[in-house]
Order: C-alpha cells, then sequence, then structure tokens
C-alpha cells in the first residue's frame, strides 16, 4: 500500500459513509478529530479531508490509515484529493492586519499581560 494512492471511487464510498454515519460519528468511529485548515468540498457539502483521506484508503487497500499514519496538510491529503479531481477548501483563521495585531498586544498589555474574554467591552 501506498499512502496517497486512493480512487475517486473511494474517496466518493467514504463520502457516502461519511453522510450515512454523520459527521461526528464518522469521526468517532475511526478516531480523527475535526478538520483544523483544509476541507474537502463535494457537491455543497463540506468533509474533513484528513478523515476521508485516510478511511479512502479501507477501500483500495483494506484497511484504513490511521490518524498518526500520515499528514492532513497540504502536501499530503490536499494533494492526493485535488489529484483525485476534488476540491479542497483552507479553512485556517484569517491572518490579521497589522493594526489589529497591535491594537490586541497593547490591550494585553494594558490588562497586566492577561488574556481578555471576547465579549468584554475593552475588546469589543
Amino acid at each position: 500500500m501506498r499512502k496517497g494512492d486512493i480512487s475517486r471511487e473511494a474517496i466518493l464510498k467514504t463520502l457516502s459513509e461519511f453522510d450515512r454515519l454523520t459527521r461526528d460519528a464518522f469521526l468517532e468511529t475511526y478516531r480523527y478529530g475535526k478538520a483544523r485548515d483544509y476541507l474537502l468540498v463535494h457537491e455543497g457539502r463540506e468533509y474533513d479531508s484528513k478523515a476521508v483521506a485516510g478511511i479512502a484508503h479501507k477501500y483500495d487497500h483494506g484497511r484504513p490509515l490511521t490518524n498518526d499514519e500520515f499528514s492532513g496538510g497540504r502536501d499530503h491529503v490536499v494533494a492526493w484529493l485535488k489529484r483525485a479531481g476534488f476540491q479542497v477548501k483552507v479553512i485556517r483563521n484569517p491572518d490579521r492586519v497589522r493594526d489589529e495585531l497591535i491594537l490586541a498586544c497593547a490591550l494585553v498589555a494594558e490588562n497586566d499581560w492577561r488574556g481578555l474574554d471576547a465579549k468584554d467591552q475593552q475588546v469589543l
């Protein structure tokens, strides 16, 4: 078995299983966490990219990859899914502009270097 050697058909079977089980049950069944950086997008639905890629191996190679056997990043999962013709979207938090970072640091410094609740009036 070669990691990343997954077919479009195996990915589609995995998406079907994901839909049938629902997201939380799928992730729990295969012991994957929720996606932090990338989502596979198919027919208007979003899927946890690393979990889908790992489980697709089951359909092509007889067993799924475990979460710790590979990286969910751009050079592994994203490349594998794109190679099979799927769209992958980035979900990382957007980079903060310089002014926002300066204001946030100043606010924390004024608060004796303790974090503030997001609902605090000063933060708002």
